[in-house]
């Protein structure tokens, strides 16, 4: 949760304000509660201006675009310590105004430091704890008058998983910490520049240099230095050249970056395909994968029902155990049982979700790791024994879609080259193609959805065997960007409590295929008798619709494609009943596109 920016040139800037602006609001996916930067001249002159609100409202409020300066920092704020205010937004001051910070993450002793600092004496003008990171390297600075030595002190007094921007206003050097949140640093030609996220330094440098947990970062406009946090020793890393194009971080003429993400899953799909034909880490993951004696598939969100999907499949297809479970969930019904012979694969878009990283660290030393995730350079990519990348480029709406396709497809390709049967690579190889078909035919059936009588303010949405996964994701979407209650549940579940809910006209949706129909209708009719309306999503079924009220096809296909197909109109489904409803599906309430936080 949360962005930070920070950035310096070798000379002023009169539109440095607007490049601040431009990197706050591609950062804005992780975090609209407030926003603030502050930019800085040569001649060390300093304006802080922040308040409650989105990036586009607060800047034409305060004329962001107006400040000049050699270096700024940005941070948008998703609200976790601190009401959202305009005195705990970010960036802050230390006591004496001669030093500005700004931070990503959680300091969970903020409540004792605050405590403590004002028993010092500190100018405390908030109660956020991005504010106490600044006091806390403040207050060493003073003891030491160094700010390498500062930045390591406070990290041994700070608690908790941050990184962190900071500067002071009358030198030409910025600094920045990563500790438990993600970071990266971006190398220009004259400017070299840290954020939270990729999205705010692509389209100005595609040469990064990603950081790992316990460095921190002294830069200038042209040069750099690596420092473990705990020793101070400089760190060795050439920056790497990042194949990610500047038309990711752009809608491309779409209204919003879900509807783009949601069309580009054929072409990234094919990509990844592409991609996996000549991974030569592949077969070494599946000989992994093949020799272990538990399977653990984890992650959080739609990465955890992407990996319910794929343990069916490797049940399915190579007759192998994998065990699907939340982050979460794993750390406390797992992590103490694992051992040599079992793999975990941590799945994740961003590579920095916090509860996946917890299990990360609680147990790198005792299984194997393996991951699948999308952003290179990301904490759980170098973490990992081997990671396969779902080559999707940067995904900046806060819903996941074509991450949650990608993942489907890495994790089926397991499956496939574990069960040594062709026919599941060579079915494969037709997704780019049905998924095509899927978007075209879904849109008009779910405009036609949309346009009934049906209230669908409260509803449940099932889904047996291989579609339950797709039934969790489905329902999550809607939850995620219309705000609507909508309950994902295994479909055969239903009957033991929840079908205690339908009255006349209640929807259900059921997530299926042809395969499914003798136990599916079944449970469709449970609804029916009752008066209920039942929502079938399906390939060409007579018998199944012959059950339904409502229907919407998707194209024909074996059972073992049909997570790819059946999750596309539901991700059409919750985008348009979203803008419907008047709601930015790219910026839900409460959410952030990375979860960094416990």
């Amino acid at each position: 949760m949360c962005g930070v920016f920070g950035i310096i040139y070798k000379e002023e800037k009169e539109n440095l304000g607007k490049i601040l602006t431009e990197a706050a609001q591609r950062l804005v996916y992780r975090g609209y509660d407030s926003v603030g930067i502050s930019a800085i001249t040569i001649d060390g002159k300093v304006e802080l201006r922040k308040d409650v609100g989105i990036v586009d409202e607060v800047s034409e409020r305060l004329k962001f675009n107006e400040l000049k300066g050699f270096k700024g920092i940005a941070q948008l704020r998703w609200a976790t310590f601190g009401t959202p205010s305009q005195k705990n937004s970010q960036p802050h001051y230390d006591c004496d105004k001669d030093m500005v910070g700004a931070h990503n993450g959680n300091i969970i002793n903020m409540v004792q430091l605050r405590k403590s600092f004002l028993e010092e004496n500190h100018t405390i003008r908030s109660e956020n704890d991005g504010e106490i990171v600044v006091h806390a390297i403040e207050k060493f600075y003073d003891q030491y008058r160094e700010m390498n030595v500062a930045i390591q002190k406070a990290a041994e007094l700070l608690k908790g998983d941050f990184a962190c921007v900071i500067t002071r206003i009358d030198d030409d050097k910025m600094y920045c910490v990563k500790r438990g949140s993600s970071l990266y640093l971006g190398v220009g030609n004259d400017f070299i520049c840290a954020s939270s996220d990729l999205p705010s330094i692509i389209p100005l440098t595609r040469r990064i240099v990603p950081l790992k947990d316990g460095e921190y970062v002294e830069f200038t406009h042209n040069r750099f230095t690596i420092r473990d946090i705990k020793t101070g020793q400089p760190i060795e890393r050439e920056p790497q050249v990042m194949d990610i194009s500047a038309e990711a971080t752009s809608k491309l003429g779409y209204d919003h970056y879900m509807i783009k993400e949601i069309y580009e899953q054929p072409e990234k799909v094919s990509a990844l395909l592409e991609f996996l034909r000549f991974d030569m880490d592949l077969s070494r993951y599946t000989n992994i994968l093949s020799r272990s004696r538990h399977i653990f598939l984890v992650g959080a969100g739609s990465s955890y029902h992407a990996a319910l999907v794929g343990s069916y499949l490797f049940n399915k297809l190579s007759r192998k155990v994998a065990i699907a479970v939340e982050a979460g969930r794993f750390l406390e019904n797992y992590s103490d049982s694992v051992s040599k012979e079992d793999v975990v694969i941590l799945i994740s878009q961003s590579g920095e979700t916090k509860d996946v990283i917890n299990v990360l660290n609680a147990i790198e030393d005792k299984t194997t790791v393996l991951s699948i995730v999308n952003v290179m350079g990301s904490t759980v990519m170098m973490r990992s024994l081997l990671n396969i990348p779902l080559c999707c480029e940067l995904e900046i709406s806060v819903p996941a879609t074509k991450t949650f396709m990608n993942e489907l497809v890495v994790l089926y390709y397991l499956a496939s080259k574990m069960s040594f049967d062709d026919v599941y690579m060579k079915d494969i190889k037709t997704l780019p193609t049905l998924l095509k078909d899927a978007l075209q035919t879904s849109l008009p059936q779910v405009q036609e959805l949309l346009n009934s009588e049906i209230d669908f303010s409260n509803s449940y949405m099932l889904g047996y065997g291989i579609s339950h996964g797709i039934a969790l994701e489905g329902a999550l979407k809607i939850k995620e960007v219309v705000y609507n209650h909508i309950e994902g549940v295994y479909s055969s579940e239903f009957k033991h409590g929840p079908l205690s809910s339908v009255c006349e006209n209640y929807p259900v949706f059921f997530i299926t295929h042809s395969s499914q129909a003798n136990m599916i209708i079944s449970h469709i009719n449970e609804v029916t008798c009752r008066k209920g309306t039942a929502v079938v999503l399906s390939n060409k079924s007579d018998e199944i619709f012959a059950n339904a009220t409502k229907i919407i096809e998707y194209p024909d296909c074996p059972w073992y494609l049909s997570p790819f197909l059946s999750v596309v109109p539901l991700q059409l489904f919750a985008y348009h009943l979203s803008v419907k409803n008047g709601v930015n599906p790219d910026l839900p309430r409460n959410l952030s596109k990375t979860v960094t936080v416990d």
